[in-house]
């Protein structure tokens, strides 16, 4: 008879069954794609801590408690799963996408709270780099006797919180780059004038991505011409705070806010260091060429619409020196493709090494 290698699936019912690894490992998946739901639904509310999300399972495997986490100085989604769960949460499962905290912040650990609800079992989708955590809400949780599975939907979660994860281990915001253009890649007709360029559904999402950011950035030459707002108009959320490339003048729409100058590495490690998790670019031409040209860019947002300027003589996306050579190119990994309305969103991230050909 063919050996087979086996696990312990306490959760399913009360007394042990027996299931193949295979089996398991796809029951932990589909757990935590539902924290991963939860997670999701507070991606605007969270920051600067990371939006998290919890399942709490039964012994009999069934759901009695999910949850993310709130606002800062609110309950994180662990605590707000198990209080949902209640005394069911006994002897059960609790599926997290990020590693429990063991340290006092605003909040009590959270790791206490798992060991006071009595859960037997911690799936974790990835460890915290955050220095205060790294590691030690995981030891806290094996040395209490709770067993403990890590790396769960690491590649889907490390994905989810990408600027959180950036901004722990570098100490700098994740940025995000984001233009809207003609499919010919042009922002502005040769009069300058750019509204609208793409519909009201892209620009709906535009403003998903501004309450998404902790801050939203561009240059001074934009306030000038455009005199923006940079609020969050078009959804729900909070308003970034806005910071600008140069000087301001006095009637701008954009005050209050940040004028910083100079090199922009200082620039993000200020930031960084005031909590912004994530800074979203808008330009002008000439920033998103510096922030581009540096390798300062973390991820790529073009709102692409179906239209044609045709011609030369219309600005692009980038205001410099391009790439001299083909061997030279930026080359991107699209992330992913959204139709919006007419208009496209097309998400890419810079290419590692290994994806380079």
């Amino acid at each position: 008879m063919e050996r087979r290698h086996l696990v312990w699936c306490l959760h399913r019912c009360r007394c042990a069954h027996v299931y193949p690894i295979g089996r398991a490992v796809i029951q932990d998946e589909q757990w935590m794609d539902q924290a991963m739901d939860e997670a999701s639904s507070q991606r605007a509310i969270t920051s600067p801590n990371p939006w998290v999300g919890a399942v709490v399972l039964d012994q009999a495997g069934e759901i009695c408690g999910r949850g993310g986490t709130g606002p800062v100085g609110q309950a994180h989604a662990e605590v707000v799963a198990l209080n949902a769960a209640g005394d069911r949460a006994r002897g059960g499962t609790l599926y997290v996408t990020l590693e429990p905290c063991s340290h006092h912040g605003r909040t009590p650990p959270c790791v206490d709270a798992i060991l006071d609800a009595g859960v037997t079992r911690v799936v974790i989708g990835v460890q915290d780099p955050d220095r205060k955590v790294a590691g030690a809400g995981i030891s806290a949780l094996r040395a209490a006797g709770i067993t403990v599975d890590t790396d769960c939907r690491s590649a889907e979660i490390s994905e989810q919180l990408a600027p959180y994860l950036h901004q722990r281990r570098t100490g700098r915001p994740y940025v995000v780059l984001k233009t809207a253009a003609t499919i010919d890649g042009r922002t502005a007709a040769a009069d300058g004038s750019s509204q609208w360029i793409t519909g009201s559904e892209a620009r709906t999402d535009g403003h998903r991505l501004r309450a998404e950011s902790d801050a939203i950035l561009v240059g001074a030459g934009t306030v000038r011409t455009d005199d923006p707002a940079l609020n969050v108009r078009h959804g729900p959320g909070r308003d970034p705070l806005r910071v600008v490339l140069g000087s301001a003048p006095a009637s701008a729409r954009v005050h209050p806010c940040w004028e910083r100058s100079g090199p922009l590495e200082p620039i993000l490690q200020e930031l960084g260091a005031a909590g912004v998790v994530q800074l979203l670019v808008e330009g002008g031409a000439t920033v998103a060429h510096q922030f581009h040209a540096e390798g300062l860019v973390d991820r790529y947002v073009f709102y692409i619409a179906p239209a044609l300027m045709g011609g030369e003589d219309s600005p692009g996306v980038f205001s410099g020196p391009g790439a001299a050579a083909i061997g030279d190119v930026t080359r991107l990994r699209i992330v992913s493709i959204t139709q919006l309305g007419s208009d496209l969103r097309i998400e890419m991230t810079p290419r590692t090494e290994a994806e380079t050909p």
